[in-house]
């Protein structure tokens, strides 16, 4: 079976390398942004509600099959929200997580406080038998390039509803480290949110709508844009490699930003680098690495074909002349 390489850096230096000036600016960047964090929800839950609301109007299959896609889109927006809200740059005091989890984690079946057991050991333990993410995603359904009728499989158990379980379990691992949340959400919140939800739903008679409209594109297409998500922010089976040498550095493009938007994720070492930049200043904090000229645009993939057309066809660590998508 093929074995995956480290990636060429885009990142020539970390913070360290860095001018006196530029780590201010750094600093200025870092730290939460609820006003964009309140946006962004608002924004991707207008979109879910408006989506449903046209989908059941015209009430046709074609309609549908759209509303799906989209709707999962907007999922993966309240996922990454609980991400943000996890290192404590959404909304901050005594209420933040329950709000947040009742804005952005409880919809999509998970909670901030688990997330955050897995996800910070993530950053801790980076690459090591103690970082979570590594474990799970460790193995041929991980490895790059990889054989057509394997990738075909997981693409078709994740649009089946197969990997919805795995993608709850992962966020909510039993982890030796144990990350406290200063001010976490009551315990019998979760329950009471999903109780009056059903309430609601008998209540206005929604069942059907909501066993389609949301379950469905929860468990289908969902689970194929998170995957998307983790193949595109790491390079995994590459024991204590480096950040830059297992992330990626990916610059979207205008329609891919608007067709599957993923809060800068795709510029992933930087939020490694630097935890505490909210998704919205991460643009920011390349911009000052590439003012330092500590940017190598030979590795800097352009847009998520280039990515993963380099997964399945690179086995080597050498570089190729550029990553530049063609089309």
């Amino acid at each position: 079976m093929s074995q995956s390489h480290t990636l060429p850096p885009a990142l020539t230096g970390d913070k360290s390398h860095l001018s006196e000036q530029a780590r201010k600016e750094i600093q200025a960047l870092s730290g939460a942004r609820p006003k964009e964090f309140f946006l962004q929800a608002l924004g991707a839950w207008i979109v879910i509600i408006a989506t449903i609301m046209l989908a059941t109007h015209l009430d046709t299959i074609w309609m549908t099959l759209l509303a799906l896609p989209i709707i999962a889109t907007r999922f993966n927006i309240l996922g990454l929200l609980a991400h943000e809200q996890v290192h404590q740059l959404g909304l901050r005091g005594r209420y933040g997580d329950t709000v947040a989890n009742i804005l952005t984690a409880y919809p999509i079946g998970i909670t901030v406080e688990d997330y955050a057991r897995v996800h910070l050991s993530h950053h801790k333990y980076y690459f090591t038998k103690d970082d979570p993410d590594f474990l799970r995603k460790s193995g041929p359904d991980w490895t790059f390039p990889m054989p057509t009728l394997h990738l075909t499989k997981l693409l078709l158990s994740d649009l089946c509803g197969l990997s919805f379980y795995r993608i709850l379990q992962g966020k909510r691992l039993e982890n030796k480290q144990i990350y406290k949340r200063l001010y976490p959400a009551p315990k019998w919140l979760r329950s009471a949110f999903y109780i009056g939800l059903a309430i609601l739903l008998t209540y206005f008679e929604l069942w059907p709508a909501f066993l389609v409209y949301w379950l469905l594109p929860l468990m289908t297409f969902t689970p194929l844009i998170v995957r998307l998500g983790a193949v595109c922010e790491h390079v995994y089976n590459l024991p204590q490699a480096s950040i830059a040498e297992s992330s990626p550095l990916i610059i979207l493009r205008w329609w891919e930003k608007l067709l599957l938007p993923n809060l800068n994720f795709a510029l992933h070492t930087y939020h490694h680098f630097f935890p505490g930049i909210a998704w919205c200043n991460l643009p920011k904090a390349h911009e000052i690495f590439k003012r330092e000229n500590l940017i190598n645009e030979k590795a800097v993939f352009y847009g998520y074909w280039a990515y993963l057309r380099y997964l399945q066809t690179t086995q080597s660590n050498v570089l190729i002349p550029s990553y530049r998508n063609t089309q």
